[in-house]
This record gives structure tokens, C-alpha cells and sequence, in this order.
């Protein structure tokens, strides 16, 4: 079978990839964690998942139905690295949901005409009008964790991002929206793990991408951005929820309950939502810069 990119992951993962790493996926079982700083050893069961998964897809109905109704406006970011689980968590989120009324976004390079506008402006046009809700898969954070790490932004035009981020997500949450930011962290060996899966699976190979191969010899590059993002845009306005998403079924469940708990509406029943579990869903503090892996 012919690899993307001539197998550079692979190759990556038998020349380059750290010992450790390469030791934990060797070694592991399909079902088993790799992250040794991860609260669980084991994925949850897939009858677990679902029987979680069904009270709340019950009460994402209703919580669209109470927006629709009552005309509020909902904004979820979703950001992590490369194969961290935003995707999989945005499908379980959005799955019984009507799409005229919750608008996934998933902004491509911008156009020639694009870079020259004001960062912020081609967001801004995907922003939900009333009763919807729009779910960023990336978004304006690109500029702060991306764009840095790959010299796609002059430090000038970082700083900038950082001086105005603070107002921009103010006037977001003034307005009236509900705005939630979700980091997904997933580690190097899982990380790993999934592109390796990735490029064999002639499915999912479409997920890859060349800036994807590039960073896994960035990981370090990675961790200082993300470090510097979450100390320049966690506030109490506009906070982050950290998911560790090694395991994507409890990632997708803690998710949708973070949601679930703060959004109000109609027939929304809080004990069959239940508590995001603080192991894995917490704020930034549960960041792991993958020095326990």
C-alpha cells in the first residue's frame, strides 16, 4: 500500500521519535493508555460509552431546541494538536443535531485577500445568528500555537494577537453569547499512535497533511506556544476547559457535559448530564507538557 508523503511517519517513528515513545507503542495493547501521567489505564468499554452517550445526545436535542427557542447564541472552540480528537468530539457533539442550526467551522488558509484583513474578521463572519450555535474546529487561536511554532506569524504580529485577544473575547461574552474554549491534550506516544493509524488507513489518510508530519519533530516548540497561550487568554471571562483526550470516548463524554452544564434551557436535567470527571476535565493546570510520558 502506498504511504502519504512516502511513509515519512512511519519513518519518523523508526529513526526519529524518542525511545520512550517508540518503547510505549511497541508495547501496547490497542485498548491500553500510554500516557503514564493519564488518571485511567484502561479506555472505557464501548457499552460504557454508549450508555453514557445516550442521556446526553437526549439533552443536546433539548439544548438546541431551548436555543431555537429562545434565540440565544452558543460559540465552542475546539483546539489541540494534531490528532488530539477535536474532530471525533465535534461529530459525537453535533450527531443528532440539526446542521442548519449548529454550524461546524473549519477555516482553510486564508485566501490572498484574507491575510490582508484584520485577523479576527473571517471569524467573525461564521458567528452564529440567533437560536444557533457555531463549533470551531481551530480557529483565531491558530495565530497564538500554530502559526508561531511553524513561522507562519512575525512575533510582532503574535503580540498583537495577544494585545487584542483580551477585548475581542470580552465583546464576544458582552454580546450575549455563550463562549466556551475546550483544549484537547493528547500525548506524544498517542499522538503518535494515531497518525500511525492515520497513514495506513487509506480512510483517514486525508487527515494528514505536510505541516502534520512537520510537527512531530516540533513537539518542544509545541509545548512553549501552548504554555504561552494558556497563560496570555485563560481568564475568568473567556477560561479554558482541558480535556486529556489519550482516552477519546471519556474526552467526548466530558465534552458534551461541559457543554450540557453551561448552557440553560428547557428540560435540561443536570443528574442525567452528571459532573465532567476532574481526572481528565479540569482547567489549565491539567496540561501535561509530556514530560510524564
Amino acid at each position: 500500500m502506498d504511504l502519504p508523503f512516502d511513509g515519512a511517519i512511519s519513518r519518523y517513528f523508526k529513526e526519529d521519535a524518542p525511545k520512550a515513545v517508540r518503547k510505549a507503542i511497541e508495547g501496547a495493547h490497542r485498548d491500553d493508555i500510554l500516557s503514564k501521567g493519564y488518571a485511567y489505564r484502561n479506555e472505557i468499554g464501548k457499552k460504557e460509552y454508549e450508555a453514557a452517550m445516550e442521556p446526553l445526545q437526549i439533552q443536546l436535542v433539548r439544548m438546541q431546541s431551548g436555543l431555537k427557542a429562545s434565540g440565544r447564541r452558543l460559540i465552542v472552540v475546539f483546539e489541540g494538536r494534531d490528532a488530539a480528537g477535536k474532530g471525533g468530539t465535534i461529530g459525537a457533539l453535533t450527531q443528532h443535531l440539526n446542521p442548519r442550526g449548529a454550524q461546524v467551522v473549519a477555516l482553510s488558509k486564508p485566501s490572498d485577500r484574507e491575510a490582508t484583513q484584520w485577523y479576527f474578521q473571517r471569524y467573525i463572519d461564521w458567528f452564529p445568528a440567533a437560536g444557533e450555535m457555531a463549533i470551531f474546529d481551530r480557529s483565531w487561536y491558530n495565530r497564538g500555537v500554530v502559526e508561531p511554532v511553524f513561522g507562519f506569524c512575525t512575533p510582532g504580529q503574535k503580540d498583537a494577537f495577544f494585545h487584542q485577544l483580551p477585548a475581542f473575547e470580552e465583546m464576544i461574552v458582552q454580546e450575549g453569547i455563550t463562549f466556551l474554549k475546550f483544549w484537547l491534550d493528547v500525548s506524544r506516544p498517542e499522538q503518535l499512535r494515531r497518525m500511525l493509524a492515520r497513514e495506513r488507513d487509506p480512510l483517514k489518510q486525508w487527515k494528514l497533511s505536510p505541516i502534520d508530519v512537520e510537527g512531530l519533530t516540533k513537539w518542544d516548540a509545541y509545548c512553549a506556544a501552548i504554555a504561552e497561550t494558556f497563560a496570555r487568554s485563560h481568564r475568568a471571562l473567556a477560561p479554558w476547559t482541558v480535556i486529556r483526550s489519550d482516552d477519546k470516548r471519556r474526552a467526548r463524554i466530558a465534552a458534551i457535559q461541559s457543554i450540557l452544564q453551561a448552557v440553560e434551557f428547557k428540560g435540561k436535567d443536570r443528574a442525567a448530564i452528571g459532573l465532567p470527571d476532574p481526572l481528565i476535565c479540569g482547567g489549565p493546570e491539567l496540561w501535561s507538557d509530556g514530560a510524564d510520558d
